[in-house]
């Protein structure tokens, strides 16, 4: 079964150096295994937190995008969009900020960080705070949420946001009685190079210190040759481990070609000698996709093009999850109101319209070791199963549908389980009957839902 991958890429700068050889290189290659389906967006509306330039934010969009094309993604083996382009995304958004606790939001490092500098100058807490800033977490949820992604590879310092995106699916899964939510898990990429700039410290356009990553060649040339260098003459014996060019060269090069360079260092290699060295190293992997960075450039309605399409098959995903979730919260159709009569299969006797937020429901967690279980509610909160523990989420995910498409209880001498496949995944907490009468409303409302969801379109 293959997992999807979700990527987003903020539009509000040019791509360097760094950009390329820390997030587009890796995440192009890992696209083209069979097993994932890859998930890549232009996150404009994020970008609209933190920049009031509408000419930036459009010329950045193009810029990535060109990159991103010019680099060798495929827009026909992945799903390749603008945000924008997803009115799902903001209409989930809402949905999911109707339950999210503000003092989730409170805890979100960058909101603490704002208010905490505020209140070290004397200033009111919130001031220059805007509601985007405090709501990001939510949009970013949204992002990952509506298509079901299983990873999202991400810097450390945005791991609590892809916990955030967790607690909210899981809410939303708890408060309306089923998993309508898949729940990610961060993929923090510690083997992926970060480069260092011009000045030695990592290259970011905060320090002001990136290499452009489509300079022409002689620009190129000359922004390596200003890297900043010590002052070890030719033939002084210098140590690779602490150059910035060697840092910078072995991003690029193959094992063979790094351990030659390692040996040029070690041997009193000339800086000059050394920056010329990158230079060629960078210019001949990047050549070519320059040129189709170019040409790319000067099209913008091929570009638009991409992402037109990209966004009619990222949405035909959309679209068809949102009107799930319309339907979990109420935002129904009239026309076609009716009684819970699916109640009736399992002998109940219902004359109220559906009350969701009482049918049994499955919730998943975390437990303190790091792995991953469920339990099984009725619509009184009582404990009907207790999963037993899984290494991923993922896996906890495919046992919860097994047992709700084949609801496979048994007893044995130690008690009442579930069990796929021969293997123990669940424990009954009540009896036998009390759990599978909640199995089988469980499935009758699923199937109601769907057979009014089909009947309104």
């Amino acid at each position: 079964m293959s997992k999807r991958v979700l990527t987003g890429i903020t539009t509000t700068g040019t791509p360097h150096l760094g950009n390329y050889v820390g997030a587009i290189r890796p995440a192009i290659k890992a696209s083209e295994k069979d097993d994932v389906e890859s998930f890549f967006f232009l996150a404009d509306y994020h970008a609209l937190v933190k920049c009031d330039d509408p000419a930036r934010i459009q010329r950045s969009t193009l810029e990535i995008a060109a990159s991103w094309l010019a680099c060798g993604l495929d827009p026909e083996k992945v799903y390749f969009y603008r945000q924008s382009d997803i009115p799902e995304i903001p209409e989930l958004t809402w949905l999911l900020t109707c339950v999210t606790a503000k003092g989730l939001l409170n805890r979100a490092h960058a909101y603490k960080a704002a208010t905490d500098d505020n209140r070290g100058k004397g200033d009111d807490p919130d001031a220059g705070v805007n509601a985007g800033q405090y709501m990001y977490p939510v949009l970013m949820a949204a992002d990952i949420l509506l298509f079901h992604a299983n990873q999202v590879p991400v810097g450390r310092d945005q791991i609590q946001h892809i916990e955030m995106a967790r607690d909210i699916g899981q809410r939303f899964n708890h408060l309306y009685g089923s998993d309508y939510f898949t729940l990610p898990e961060a993929v923090i990429e510690d083997n992926v190079a970060t480069l260092p700039g011009l000045d030695g410290r990592k290259m970011s356009k905060s320090y002001d210190n990136t290499i452009p990553l489509w300079l022409p060649a002689k620009e190129l040339r000359k922004a390596i040759l200003g890297i900043v260098t010590n002052s070890q003459a030719p033939g002084e014996p210098k140590n690779p481990d602490e150059s910035h060019i060697f840092s910078i060269y072995q991003a690029f090069a193959d094992p063979l070609s790094t351990a030659m360079m390692r040996s040029e260092f070690e041997k009193g290699i000339a800086w000059g000698e050394a920056k010329e060295l990158l230079f060629g190293l960078i210019n001949k992997e990047l050549e070519l996709k320059r040129d189709s960075y170019q040409t790319l450039m000067g099209n913008p309605s091929v570009i638009e093009d991409r992402l037109q399409d990209g966004a009619a098959k990222a949405r035909a995903i959309a679209k068809d999850h949102l009107e799930k979730l319309r339907d979990a919260v109420g935002l129904r159709s009239l026309r076609h109101l009716k009684l819970l009569s699916a109640a009736a299969d399992v002998g109940a006797t219902v004359s109220a319209p559906l009350r969701i937020a009482k049918a049994p429901y499955f919730a998943q967690f975390k437990d303190e070791s790091g792995k991953y279980s469920f339990k099984f509610f009725d619509g009184d909160g009582n404990i009907l199963l207790l999963g037993v523990l899984f290494d991923s989420p993922r896996d906890a995910g495919q046992a919860i549908a097994t047992i709700k498409q084949q609801k496979p209880l048994m007893t044995d001498g130690s008690g009442t389980l579930a069990m796929i496949d021969g293997r123990v995944v669940a424990n009954l907490k009540l009896s036998k009957p009390d759990v599978q009468a909640a199995l089988d409303l469980l499935h009758a409302l699923e199937i109601s839902r769907r057979n009014a969801a089909a009947s309104r379109k």
